[in-house]
C-alpha cells in the first residue's frame, strides 16, 4: 500500500526531489531605448546577474532594449500605470514631470559628472526627484553616467568667436537651440540619419554629440576636429513603477536596490571605458583633438542660460551654478 501511494504521488507530479518553490519568480521588465552592445545593455545584464547571484530563481529579469515597448514617453506611461516595472531612461522624465528643476538639460551649466551628482543632492535636485515621483508614479534610484557631449568641426574651434557663422547641427530641443545661438553658432536641424551627408555636402560645418556619434557614423571622413567642450552631461536614470514597487516585500526591495546600485556603477564604468576607446580610435583615424577653455563658452551662453532659468523654480540657478549666480 505504501509503495502504491508513493507511485501514485510520483505519477501526479506531487513528489519531487527538487526544492519546493514557495512562489513564482518576480518578473522584472527592464526597458531601455538603446540596442544591445553598449554600456546600457551591459548594466541591465549585470543587474540580472547580481539578482541571480544573491537569490537564485527568485527574480526573472526580462530586458526590453531598443525601445521594444516604445519610446521613453510611452514607457513612462506604462510605469505610471504599473504595466512595466523598471527603466533605464533618459531625460524625458525630468522634462515631463519637473521641467522647472531640470537644469541638467541646459548646455554649459554642468561640465563634469561631479557637478551633476552634486546638483542631484542639492535642494533643487531633491525637489526634482520628489515632484517627478509624485507626478509620474515613479521610484527614482539614481543616475548612470553617459559620455559627455562634445563638438565635431571642419575647422579649429578654440573660442566662441570661432563659431561666428558656423553651421552647427542640433536636435530640435529649444533650450539647446537658444543657448548655441546665443554663443554665436548658426543652428541647423538635420535628421540624425542624414548627419554624414549634410557634412559631406557642406550643409553643416559640424555637430555635437557624445563620441559614439562620430565613431559609429565614420565622421572622420567628413570632419577634421574634435572639440572637447563637455557642454552637456546627459545621464541615464534608473526608475521603477511606484505601483509595482510598493507591492514588493521589503527584503525584495532591498535586494533590487542593491542590484541597481551595482548595475549603474558598472554601466558608468563601461561607458567611461567606451568613451576612452572612441577618443583613441577617432584620433587613430586622423581627427585632431582640441581642448578649449570652456569658461568663455559658458560666459557667452550665460544670457541664454539666465533666460531659461528665469522660468525655473526658485533656487535652481544658485544650486546649479553656485558662485556664477552672482
Amino acid at each position: 500500500m505504501r509503495k502504491q501511494l508513493f507511485a501514485t504521488l510520483a505519477t501526479l507530479g506531487m513528489l519531487t526531489t527538487a526544492p519546493f518553490v514557495l512562489a513564482n519568480p518576480i518578473e522584472i521588465q527592464v526597458n531601455n531605448t538603446m540596442s544591445e552592445g553598449g554600456s546600457e545593455s551591459a548594466a541591465v545584464e549585470r543587474f540580472a546577474e547580481y539578482l541571480e547571484e544573491q537569490a537564485p530563481g527568485r527574480f526573472e529579469v526580462r530586458p526590453f532594449l531598443a525601445g521594444s515597448l516604445g519610446g521613453e514617453n510611452a514607457v513612462l506611461e506604462l510605469l505610471n500605470l504599473g504595466q512595466t516595472q523598471l527603466s533605464l531612461t533618459g531625460g524625458n522624465w525630468r522634462q515631463q514631470y519637473a521641467p522647472e528643476y531640470d537644469a541638467i538639460t541646459v548646455p554649459f551649466v554642468f561640465t563634469t559628472w561631479d557637478e551633476v551628482d552634486a546638483y542631484m543632492e542639492s535642494p533643487s535636485g531633491q525637489a526634482l526627484v520628489e515632484k517627478a515621483e509624485n507626478q509620474g508614479g515613479l521610484k527614482y534610484f539614481g543616475l548612470q553616467h553617459r559620455g559627455p557631449r562634445h563638438m565635431t568641426a571642419n575647422k579649429e574651434i578654440h573660442t566662441p568667436d570661432d563659431l561666428d557663422g558656423f553651421r552647427l547641427r542640433l536636435p530640435s530641443l529649444p533650450v539647446w537651440l537658444e543657448v548655441w545661438e546665443e554663443i554665436g553658432a548658426q543652428v541647423v536641424n538635420v535628421p540624425a540619419p542624414e548627419i554624414y551627408l549634410a557634412m559631406q555636402t557642406g550643409q553643416v560645418d559640424g555637430h555635437e554629440n557624445s563620441l559614439s556619434s562620430p565613431y559609429t557614423r565614420r565622421l572622420w571622413e567628413v570632419q577634421d576636429y574634435l572639440i572637447m567642450t563637455s557642454h552637456v552631461q546627459f545621464p541615464w536614470s534608473w526608475v521603477a513603477s511606484a505601483r509595482w514597487w510598493d507591492g514588493l516585500e521589503e527584503e525584495d526591495q532591498a535586494l533590487i536596490e542593491e542590484a541597481i546600485e551595482v548595475a549603474r556603477q558598472y554601466g558608468s564604468e563601461q561607458e567611461r571605458e567606451l568613451d576612452e576607446f572612441y577618443l583613441e580610435a577617432l584620433q587613430d583615424e586622423g581627427m585632431t583633438v582640441i581642448e578649449p577653455d570652456v569658461a568663455p563658452f559658458r560666459e557667452a551662453a550665460l544670457p541664454a542660460i539666465d533666460r531659461v532659468m528665469a522660468d525655473m523654480a526658485e533656487g535652481v540657478r544658485e544650486d546649479a551654478l553656485g558662485n556664477d549666480s552672482e
